[in-house]
């Protein structure tokens, strides 16, 4: 798609409508990745309370409204500048100043004006407090119209992949189409039934066991009654005999 003549393209695959500057970023070449990251990290650091968003294909910062926007181009990176009168006070310190359409062209990414960058971004913010004290906002449809953004012809490009094809294509919808795509369908997640479950059934199962046993316990076991093994008698008939023999041997004993 193409955004104030900057030709916008992603990677790999994305969401339409909740992709992150962060995620943005990871999608570029590292060369462009490197150069657009630098200057993020700039307007962070130097607009303090800034928020960051993706807006048309563009990483926005607003700060009481939008205050820049950031496009990445094929070889190029584009920096859009609200307050108009910052662009035009240090045009001639950049060559691809465009001051009708407040934006900043790079075409080196690997030199950018840093040092240059931040007195914009602090000029900036200087310009956007003096704005609101005065209570002369630009709207956002100003805006894009300044920076030569159609927000009818704005799009989000999407890539569409297809196991077995190598290549991905890239589909590009409107703003409002994007709106009207349907969500893919939420994966069915299964949960692992919880510890807790697991012990109550391990504990249902122990009770069991100890009642089986307890009640194995209870119940008397029949004994068989054992038998008297009979003593054996001593005749009566034996004992006369050796008292005989005694007072035999006593007798004999005393002759």
């Amino acid at each position: 798609m193409f955004i104030g003549g900057i030709a916008m393209t992603t990677q790999s695959a994305v969401t339409v409508g909740v992709m992150t500057v962060g995620a943005y970023l990871r999608d570029l070449p590292p060369d462009r990745r490197v150069a657009m990251a630098r200057v993020c990290s700039m307007i962070r650091r130097s607009a303090r309370g800034v928020r960051e968003s993706m807006r048309y294909g563009l990483a926005f910062y607003e700060l009481d409204g939008p205050l820049f926007a950031l496009a990445s181009g094929r070889r190029s990176m584009s920096l859009y500048v609200a307050e108009q009168e910052v662009v035009l006070k240090h045009k001639d310190a950049l060559p691809g100043a465009n001051p009708a359409k407040s934006h900043i062209k790079f075409s080196d990414l690997n030199r950018l004006p840093l040092d240059i960058v931040e007195r914009i971004v602090r000029d900036s913010v200087t310009a956007r407090r003096n704005r609101v004290s005065a209570g002369a906002l630009m709207t956002q449809a100003d805006l894009l119209k300044l920076w030569d953004i159609k927000e009818e012809a704005a799009a989000t490009t999407t890539i569409i992949t297809k196991p077995g094809v190598p290549a991905p294509v890239a589909v590009t919808v409107s703003a409002k189409a994007a709106a009207k795509l349907p969500k893919p369908p939420a994966e069915k997640v299964k949960v692992a039934p919880a510890p807790k479950a697991k012990k109550k059934a391990v504990k249902a199962v122990v009770k069991k066991v100890v009642k089986k046993v307890a009640a194995k316990k209870a119940v008397p076991e029949k004994t068989t009654p054992k038998k008297a093994t009979p003593k054996k008698a001593t005749s009566k008939k034996a004992a006369p005999k050796k008292v005989a023999k005694k007072v035999v041997k006593k007798v004999a004993a005393r002759k």
